[in-house]
């Protein structure tokens, strides 16, 4: 047993030296292998760096040639630069002579063409806002070349040109004076565009089939959107279809500087314009002055009935109870026989009941009366706070648009006085009768005490 266990120990120390050796030739292998891929490495980077040194001096030789050739170049330059320079020079000599021997040859004309460029740019002028443009549209163009050539140190006009400039001075002069009819393309408020007839009176109006017409940049003519009143557009048609003598005609005298007179009047709003801009507080106010004005007037017409009746029956004896006298006189006949402290207060209670009946609707007239201007002040403050909002984000660049803005605000304050004023009349009217019938209720009431009284 001993000897077996002695032969396992052997086999198991050279099994265990075998597997030793194994490792060890293993690993001594794969140190070679290391050893190996160094030196391969390291051959490698070797012949790569002298890949590179030799890159370097390839380049380095690169530029010292381009370095030598921009010294060439600059070198070049600076003597061109030198060149140029001093030709200017001699260049700048020589347009001075050549301008100072234009002065002299030109003499007097110079002077001349300068009062000829001032009068063409005013004719330029002129003619960007003249009616006339409208029948002769290309006369700018002759103009601005002229003025070119004038204003040019190297062109003269010709002889045909300064003559055509006194051409056209003269021609604005007498057209302006003339009433000519030709045919255009006038071009509709829809935007349409149709040939017609156009008649222009001197250098201020410009109408076609009773509308007025205006010229816009480009020389068109388009009708106006808002035209002037139908006596004026007829006046226009009546020019048109005449063919001599004279015919009466509305001429806008701001005509010839752009016609801007006849532009704001044609766009001031009319009373239906003005009303709307007052809102809904030019709105209430309009209803309640409706309303008011209605009551004063059913009012009127029930006292001025009251009153005939009333008037009737002062005629008559007999009381009737159709009227209020008629019922206070009903009354002392029911009470004849009554001592005349009763008689007077049934008489006084008599017309007191009759008193609502005839001031009904007075204190509500008073009080529309009263608060008809305080509506349109509410309506102009409202008014102006909207346009002060509008001033403080937009700024107050424009006057106009601020003043159009306060205007529609005080509408509502003209609507307002326009409310109260008839209505403080109609309850002067209203109240008149008023009193006037219950005066006479008042004085029939006391004479019949007073005749009671003496009978006693």
């Amino acid at each position: 047993m001993k000897t077996s266990f002695a032969k396992r120990v052997l086999v198991a120390a050279a099994a265990g030296l075998i597997s030793f050796s194994a490792v060890a030739q293993e690993k001594a292998a794969s140190l070679d292998d290391l050893l190996k891929m160094v030196q391969q490495s390291k051959v490698a980077e070797s012949k790569e760096h002298k890949q590179r040194e030799a890159e370097f001096r390839r380049q380095k030789a690169n530029q010292n040639a381009l370095l030598n050739q921009a010294k060439n170049t600059r070198t070049a330059e600076e003597k061109r630069s030198s060149d140029l320079e001093k030709k200017y020079q001699e260049q700048e000599v020589a347009v001075d002579q050549k301008r100072q021997q234009l002065d002299q040859r030109l003499g007097s004309l110079k002077e001349l063409f300068g009062h000829m460029s001032s009068t063409a740019a005013d004719l330029r002028a002129n003619i960007g806002s003249s009616l006339v443009s409208a029948q002769y549209p290309n006369r700018t163009e002759f103009i601005d070349g002229l003025l070119a050539k004038m204003n040019s140190a190297t062109q003269l006009p010709t002889i045909e040109e300064i003559e055509r400039l006194w051409f056209e001075i003269q021609r604005e002069t007498i057209e302006s004076g003339k009433i000519v009819k030709f045919n255009a393309t006038v071009i509709k408020p829809n935007g349409e565009q149709a040939d017609q007839e156009v008649v222009r009176v001197g250098n201020f109006n410009l109408v076609s089939n009773g509308k007025y017409l205006e010229m816009n940049n480009a020389y068109k003519m388009a009708e106006l959107i808002r035209q002037p009143d139908a006596k004026f557009q007829g006046m226009a048609e009546a020019l048109q279809a005449s063919t001599s003598g004279f015919s009466a005609f509305g001429v806008d005298p701001t005509g010839p500087t752009g016609g801007s007179y006849l532009k704001a009047m044609i766009n001031s709003p009319d009373i239906v314009e003005r009303w709307h801009q007052g809102d809904i507080v030019g709105y209430i106010i309009t209803a309640v002055g409706v309303f008011a004005m209605l009551l004063a007037i059913f009012r009127l017409i029930v006292l001025t009935g009251v009153g005939a009746k009333v008037n009737a029956q002062l005629r008559s004896s007999t009381p009737n109870t159709n009227n209020p006298l008629g019922r206070v006189l009903a009354v002392a006949e029911e009470n004849k026989g009554v001592d005349g402290e009763t008689l007077e207060l049934k008489m006084e209670e008599a017309v007191l009941k009759e008193r609502p009946a005839i001031e009904s609707g007075l204190n509500l007239l008073k009080i529309i009366a009263m608060v008809a201007p305080l509506l349109g002040l509410l309506g102009t403050v409202t008014g102006m706070i909207v346009t002060f909002q509008a001033i403080t984000i937009f700024g107050a660049g424009d006057p106009k648009a601020m003043a159009g803005g306060i205007s529609s605000a005080l509408i509502t304050t003209v609507l307002g006085l326009c409310v109260a004023i008839p209505t403080v009349l109609m309850h002067t009217i209203v109240n008149a009768r008023a009193k006037r019938v219950l005066h006479i209720l008042e004085e029939q009431s006391a004479g019949i005490v007073a005749e009671n009284a003496e009978r006693k």
